[in-house]
């Protein structure tokens, strides 16, 4: 088995109300040297929080977390992913932020990633 860690990526419209929608989750094992993020977001969903929400400038926020896990370019692309992995999880009072830091084990955390979107976001 192999040790992972994983977070919920959620978004919160309005920081105010302190109301989310989970959109995605990033999984990483350190083990393995994996990191990658999944994400669905729900327009509906995230209306029914807030009806003015500009969905699509929320939903470049999500893919850009995606990318940073996956192929990321500019500073982060000389950063091992378990320093990634911290940068993305750390707490931050934004629209697009990530839920507490979860441990688990696998035999292959891709399966795993696949796993837990399926079952905490879709």
């Amino acid at each position: 088995m192999i040790p992972f860690e994983y977070a919920v990526l959620r978004v919160v419209p309005r920081v105010e109300r302190a109301e989310f929608v989970n959109v995605g989750v990033i999984v990483y094992s350190q083990r393995s040297g994996y990191l990658d993020a999944a994400v669905h977001v729900d327009h509906d969903r995230l209306r029914a929080l807030d009806p003015q929400a500009d969905v699509e400038a929320i939903v470049d926020a999500v893919q850009a977390f995606a990318e940073s896990c996956a192929a990321p370019t500019g500073p982060l692309a000389a950063t091992a992913p378990g320093e990634r992995f911290r940068w993305l999880t750390a707490p931050r009072s934004t629209i697009v932020q990530t839920g507490p830091v979860h441990a688990g084990l696998t035999e292959d955390p891709a399966a795993e990633l696949a796993r837990l979107i399926d079952r905490l976001v879709r």
